[in-house]
């Protein structure tokens, strides 16, 4: 393997455009060269420079020290209803998964909303219903919140942002950085439901489908993965960017190689007929309930087993491995016998899909 591809050595990003595109928010290179070559050089926190999708940090009292983790994102979604869910149930589900993937049973949120001048009263209602609904789901109260409204345009309709904190009640340490050769790798379920739904509902295409978003809080399901295994490494929910994108990111991080096998992805018939019929590759198209667990080879396939038995996990499989080398590299395996890299989303392949 290693004479086939050159390393992929960890760079410096630099940002070389002179204004932000679209680009720039599809979790991609050039969302990594914003982040990378901009943000970090003006904020810079060691807990920041980590770049994971959570804070982990402890605090100490009178009764001892706890460690806890805290998140925020904002959530842009066009159209913001669409099948299986909308804005608002996407806004807790994404920030409880968010808290979810370091391990911390999610405790409270909070919610900020840009809402647009003429936003129908029905929309917000139900939008806060789904609030509702899902944060019951998963277990946490949304305890303070922010509200403003920009005049007709100043916004497109309804922008939310959410902010979670969580307790982490165990020893183990999660992180992009921890994967470790030999460790499997497991996918919750199927690929890209999420974001084909939001590109189908957007009417742009004349396509009839009824393929409908999986966005769902994963705390439930990640609370049995903690309890069937103590050698879980990574965890990570492949929004932005995908599957493939993901992986890339535990790669670097991890300066690893991650290989997987084409004929063990699983990806809904309905999705893989709207990806070829729209030329889009299913490992780059988001998914907002579903998430990857990188574990020690021993205890992957009992963890398997018992992710099948929860609803969120029924269709968990193992879909490759770690390896040495090309370090900084995801490889796939086709399912003609060859073998390919797997880089990074390069440029905007579905913008505003959370």
């Amino acid at each position: 393997m290693s004479k086939e591809f050159k390393q992929n050595p960890k760079k410096k990003y630099t940002v070389k455009d002179e204004f932000i595109n679209l680009a720039h928010g599809s979790g991609g290179k050039a969302m990594h060269e914003l982040i990378e070559g901009l943000f970090l050089d003006y904020l810079q926190s060691p807990l920041l420079k980590a770049l994971e999708d959570q804070a982990v940090f402890e605090l100490s009292g009178k009764t001892g020290t706890s460690r806890l983790a805290f998140t925020t994102d904002s959530y842009v979604v066009s159209p913001i209803i669409f099948p299986g869910g909308d804005i608002g149930k996407l806004a807790v589900a994404g920030t409880v998964n968010d808290l979810a993937m370091s391990g911390a049973k999610p405790l409270y949120l909070s919610v900020g909303f840009i809402l647009e001048e003429g936003f129908p009263i029905k929309d917000l209602k139900q939008i806060l219903a789904s609030m509702r609904d899902t944060a019951t789901e998963a277990g946490v109260e949304i305890v303070t919140g922010d509200t403003k409204v920009v005049q007709r345009g100043g916004v497109d309709k309804i922008f939310i942002n959410t902010s979670g904190i969580g307790i982490i009640n165990h020893n183990l340490k999660l992180s992009a950085s921890r994967a470790c050769v030999g460790d499997k790798v497991i996918l919750s379920g199927t690929m890209g439901d999420h974001g084909t739904t939001i590109l189908i509902a957007r009417g742009e295409l004349e396509l009839e489908s009824e393929i409908q978003s999986d966005v769902a809080p994963l705390w439930s399901l990640v609370e049995k993965i903690l309890e069937c295994s103590s050698e879980i490494h990574v965890m990570r929910d492949p929004t932005r960017g995908g599957v493939a994108t993901t992986l890339n990111e535990i790669a670097c991080s991890s300066n690893v190689c991650i290989q997987i096998k084409e004929a063990l992805l699983p990806i809904r018939e309905e999705v893989k007929g709207a990806c070829e019929i729209l030329g889009l590759d299913p490992l780059y198209i988001g998914n907002e309930g579903k998430l990857i667990a990188i574990v020690g080879a021993n205890q992957a396939e009992l963890l398997v087993r018992q992710m099948q038995q929860h609803p969120l996990g029924s269709q968990a499989c193992i879909i490759g491995e770690v390896i040495e080398s090309p370090q900084g590299m995801v490889v796939m395996k086709t399912a003609f016998g060859g073998t390919r890299i797997v880089d990074m989303l390069v440029g905007e392949q579905l913008p505003r899909i959370c």
